[in-house]
């Protein structure tokens, strides 16, 4: 079973930088586009950024120049790098793969923003 696995959640002041790491398990070794998402308090669960193998990313407007999303040299893992972070980032963030027609979710991870 295929299982995506967050870390590097926690808890930060306004102003600072965490980063998220995110890797699969249970026999699957390439993952052809993978993300973030975020669900804040009382929200719906949003985009964050995501990133195929071929390259290509995407970003949500509230973390543009201030979010990076990579790819390891593992071709299922994916990693966020979050700076300037501001409170309305405090959320749990998920860790997300899509690959031949199937979408995969990790449990989340809580990033606090102290403001």
């Amino acid at each position: 079973q295929v299982q995506l696995v967050e870390s590097g959640g926690g808890l930060v002041q306004a102003g600072g930088s965490l980063r998220l790491s995110c890797a699969a398990s249970g026999g699957i070794f390439s993952i052809n586009a993978m993300g973030w998402y975020q669900q804040g308090p009382g929200k719906q669960r949003e985009l964050v950024a995501t990133a195929t193998l071929a390259g290509s990313t995407n970003y949500a407007d509230s973390v543009k120049g201030r979010f990076t999303i990579s790819r390891g040299n593992a071709k299922n893992t994916v990693y966020l790098q979050m700076n300037s972070l501001k409170s309305e980032d405090t959320a749990v963030y998920y860790c997300w793969g899509w690959n031949i027609g199937k979408h995969y979710w990790g449990q989340g991870t809580q990033v606090t923003v102290s403001s």
